[in-house]
């Protein structure tokens, strides 16, 4: 929904009605993940996507239905073999829609969402997609500290308050299955979870032309970028204008204070680009021990590699906590230029994220797409 809120808020603060559809589930290999939205406006507009072009006529069609009666609709669309092309999923993949009319009586919560969204306070959206039909389309919205809305049973509200939190603290997206009377080993009621979550962070260490390519990479990928560099004559705005900030300050001490606030999570990327053991060593040893961090990164030759390895360990660091460290940083594309360079490292982060091997694809059998 982050894709489209904008202009369903602009309805929604008219008083015109839209249809909002929402990938919740998606099996094989789907086009789009979950959480990705399309609308169908007052005016007939179609805005937004839910599988890339695959079956968005089809949805456009189911979300009319929703505005004429009210009603919303999980709907799930596959391969049709005598019609694929008209409404299935050429891919081979399947997704499930869930299709419901939004107002400001139906979604009396979407102006505070918005105003979370912009000023990038987490929040959290749990709308009961699948269950008895006095529940449908029920949801409870989960901040950190508050929730508001509900699913009309306090035993529900408590158990996907608390799974909710779980996740939106990880900015994950996905799926909830409990009993219709909130039994968590239950089954017969779904509840599917968006977190907008603030965007994760990757911080970029050593003020050089690689970092500057890294950090437009970053940007790209949806990360909000920091460089930091201790010298104050190359750590400037204007050589880094794809970071959303540049900070002068020793590595060490800025990755130190930035966990001590609270401010370093398991979504966080730390990319060392330094390759000056007076810089990256003590840098990498607050990284390294720091409990969750998604991505250590480390520049450096092979043999730049091996004296960081020896530094390390002589500051006490074990092999468990090295072993957290990607170094030389980077999957083996043959890069050559910081542009190639910084692909190559974003390549990495991903299979990393992902579980993704780091090979052709031409080269594995089976899904695309790792479940």
């Amino acid at each position: 929904m982050r894709d489209v809120i904008e202009q369903l808020e602009g309805w929604w603060r008219k008083g015109e009605p839209a249809a909002l559809a929402t990938v919740v589930g998606t099996f094989r290999s789907a086009p789009r993940q979950p959480g990705a939205s399309m609308l169908v406006g007052p005016g007939g507009e179609a805005v937004g996507s839910v599988s890339g072009g695959c079956v968005e006529g089809a949805v456009y069609e189911l979300g009319q239905q929703v505005l004429a009666e009210g009603r919303p609709v999980l709907q799930r669309y596959g391969v049709s073999d005598d019609d694929a092309f008209a409404v299935g999923l050429t891919c081979g993949g399947i997704l499930d829609i869930f299709v419901e009319k939004v107002t400001p009586q139906t979604y009396e919560q979407l102006g505070r969402i918005s105003e979370a969204i912009r000023a990038e306070e987490p929040v959290a959206v749990a709308t009961v997609v699948a269950g008895p039909s006095e529940r449908l389309g029920t949801r409870l919205i989960v901040w950190p500290d508050r929730v508001e809305g509900g699913t009309g049973s306090d035993r529900i509200d408590d158990a996907v308050r608390d799974d909710v939190r779980g996740l939106l603290d990880s900015g994950r997206n996905a799926t909830l299955t409990y009993g219709v009377n909130g039994e968590r080993r239950g089954e017969g009621l779904q509840v599917f979870v968006e977190s907008f979550a603030p965007p994760p962070r990757m911080i970029v260490f050593g003020a050089i032309d690689f970092a500057a390519a890294v950090a437009r990479m970053g940007s790209f990928l949806g990360f909000r970028v920091t460089v930091c560099d201790a010298r104050p004559v190359f750590a400037t705005a204007s050589r880094f204008p794809g970071a959303n900030e540049v900070v002068v300050e020793w590595p060490h001490r800025y990755l130190q204070a930035e966990a001590d606030a609270g401010r370093i999570d398991q979504r966080t990327a730390l990319c060392v680009l330094t390759h000056d053991p007076k810089f990256d060593v003590p840098l990498l040893e607050v990284a390294l021990r720091l409990p969750a961090v998604g991505y250590i990164g480390a520049m450096g030759s092979r043999r730049t590699h091996d004296d960081r390895i020896e530094r390390l360990r002589e500051r006490g660091v074990t092999d468990a906590e090295i072993a957290r460290m990607s170094s030389p940083i980077g999957l083996d594309l043959g890069a050559r230029t910081p542009e190639e360079t910084a692909v190559s490292i974003a390549a990495e982060m991903i299979a990393q994220h992902w579980g993704g091997a780091g090979i052709p694809l031409a080269e594995r059998e089976g899904p695309i797409h790792a479940t």
